[in-house]
């Protein structure tokens, strides 16, 4: 059995993520800006290569354009 999120072409980091900031964004004002608070991320993360650092990214940011992307795809 193939999982809806697999078969659309997301990693289950990209699911949670979708998942996460449409539940925060159904809650009332109050628990929802306390939500969203805990929803930022200050996560970096860098592709290594041949034993060499790349790029060092924002994980938000990152995760933010690739979820802009697969809107425009659709």
């Amino acid at each position: 059995m193939v999982f809806a999120w697999k078969s659309a072409g997301l990693t289950y980091n990209r699911y949670l993520a979708v998942a996460s900031r449409a539940v925060r964004r159904s809650l009332k004002d109050g628990p929802r800006l306390a939500a969203e608070r805990r929803g930022n991320m200050e996560l970096r993360f860098a592709k290594w290569e041949n034993g060499k650092q790349g790029e060092v990214k924002n994980l938000a940011e990152v995760n933010n354009q690739a979820i802009a992307s697969q809107a425009e795809s659709k």
